[in-house]
C-alpha cells in the first residue's frame, strides 16, 4: 500500500511535449481502427456521388463525408488522451500502457460487457449496419450537408463503440494484436449476419471474464 502511494507521488504530470505525441498516437490509432468499419457506408455514399455526377448534378466529394466521420473520432482521441493522462497520474497504468490495477481491468471488461447488452448500444449499431437506409433518410446536399452526414454517422459509431476502446487499457494500448482484434470485432459487428446476437454473447463473456478476474481466477494483461 505504501509503495503504491509512493508511486503515485512520483508520477509527474505530462508536459506539452509529451501530450502532443500521445494525442497524435490516439488520432492515428482511431483512424486506423475505425475508417475500415465505415467502408460500407462510404461505398454507398460514393456510389450516390458517382450517379449524381453522371446525371450532371454533382454532390460533395466522398472525402467530405469521410472527414465529418473522422472529426468525431478526432474529438474522441482528445478524450482518450485525457483519460490516459488521468490514469497515468493515478499510477493505474504500466509503462506499456496496460492497466496496472486488477480492479480497473476487471471494471473495464464488466462495463464494456454490460454496455454490449443495452438498447442504446444496439440502436446505434442498427444505424451503422444499414448504409442504404442511413444515406437515403439522412441525405443533405452541399459540402456542409455531406460533412454533417459524416458527423451523424460518427456519432452513431461512437455510441456503438466508445467503451470498447477502453479495453485497449486491458490488453495494451500499444499491443498491435489487441488493437487489430478490437477493430475486427467492430467491423464484424457492423457487417456480419447475426452480429447483434454475437455482440450480446461477447458482452456476456466479457462480464464473466471480468467477474472471474475480480475473484482472482483469471489474470488480465
Amino acid at each position: 500500500m505504501v509503495d503504491g502511494l509512493q508511486a503515485m507521488v512520483h508520477v509527474q504530470p505530462w508536459t506539452a511535449a509529451e501530450l502532443a505525441p500521445r494525442l497524435l498516437m490516439w488520432a492515428v490509432m482511431m483512424v486506423a481502427m475505425m475508417l475500415p468499419t465505415a467502408a460500407p457506408m462510404t461505398l454507398v455514399y460514393a456510389a450516390v456521388a458517382r450517379k449524381a455526377a453522371r446525371e450532371d448534378r454533382p454532390v460533395a466529394p466522398t472525402f467530405v463525408f469521410v472527414a465529418g466521420y473522422l472529426a468525431i473520432w478526432a474529438l474522441f482521441s482528445v478524450a482518450a488522451t485525457a483519460a490516459q493522462s488521468s490514469l497515468d497520474q493515478l499510477a493505474l497504468l504500466s509503462p506499456a500502457m496496460v492497466s496496472a490495477s486488477p480492479l480497473l481491468g476487471a471494471g473495464l471488461l464488466i462495463g464494456a460487457g454490460i454496455y454490449q447488452l443495452t438498447p442504446y448500444k444496439h440502436a446505434c449499431l442498427a444505424h451503422c449496419r444499414a448504409p442504404a437506409h442511413f444515406i437515403s433518410h439522412r441525405w443533405r446536399g452541399g459540402f456542409a450537408g455531406a460533412f454533417r452526414m459524416g458527423l451523424e454517422l460518427g456519432i452513431y459509431c461512437l455510441g456503438c463503440c466508445w467503451i470498447l476502446m477502453g479495453l485497449l487499457f486491458v490488453g495494451g494500448v500499444m499491443n498491435l494484436f489487441w488493437i487489430a482484434a478490437i477493430a475486427v470485432f467492430i467491423l464484424l459487428e457492423k457487417t456480419m449476419p447475426f452480429a447483434e446476437t454475437g455482440a450480446r454473447v461477447v458482452g456476456a463473456a466479457m462480464i464473466v471474464v471480468g467477474l472471474l478476474s475480480l475473484a482472482g481466477l483469471v489474470a488480465l494483461g
